[in-house]
């Protein structure tokens, strides 16, 4: 679903990533590991089409990314903190949002935010709600229009246990209807009950962990 050959990545005349080299099978959960810093998040905005590697290749679904097309063209992202009107509410965000497509309609959009555990018709602003909750409404927003491939930076951020719970079985079973998720967690935990492969992220440098 991904491959990536020989990326490197200088900004200001830092060394971001470094001859980065990989590939993620379609149909499986992929984990990076590493530390605050280590590039992790930059190789997911590279993969995204977010930012141009200074050199090397980005494939998706044999696609090359800044190419044969700018963004990838089913996919769902959460980074870093997903960004949301703080004055509306959850499914007026989304509507918006998908309003930008035209792919899904409102009964889609109210049934995705009942998977993750909104309840659609709360009339609470989204500035009023939990670090959990925005994660959760973040979600929603990764998969409402069914992409194939997810690209989830810290999901269970804010969650409490059965949030967290909660979000593993679904990632599990969008796993098992043949999605690709890539997914960026501190969790040891998270990446050993979800991930088929592990890559770790050192200075800009990747290693398979397994």
């Amino acid at each position: 679903m991904i491959e990536i050959e020989n990326i490197n990545l200088t900004l200001q005349k830092t060394e971001i990533l470094k001859n980065v080299t990989v590939s993620f099978e379609r149909g499986k959960i992929h984990g990076l590991i590493g530390r605050n810093g280590s590039g992790k998040t930059m190789l997911m905005k590279c993969i995204c089409g977010f930012v141009n590697p200074t050199s090397g290749v980005i494939k998706v679904d044999n696609k090359q990314i800044g190419k044969d097309c700018d963004f990838p063209e089913s996919v769902g992202i959460i980074i870093e903190t997903p960004g949301f009107i703080p004055y509306y509410s959850g499914l007026k965000n989304l509507k918006l949002l998908a309003g930008l497509r035209g792919k899904i309609t409102v009964d889609d959009i109210r049934n995705t935010m009942q998977k993750v555990g909104l309840e659609p018709d709360l009339k609470r602003h989204v500035g009023k709600y939990s670090l959990g909750m925005r994660q959760r409404l973040g979600l929603a927003q990764a998969i409402m229009e069914d992409p194939e491939l997810l690209i989830l930076d810290e999901p269970m951020n804010g969650l409490d246990k059965d949030g967290v719970k909660d979000m593993r079985q679904y990632l599990l079973d969008l796993k098992s209807q043949g999605k690709t998720i890539l997914i960026a967690s501190h969790s040891a935990e998270d990446i050993d009950v979800l991930c088929d492969t592990v890559c770790e992220m050192d200075k800009g440098v990747l290693s398979k962990v397994r």
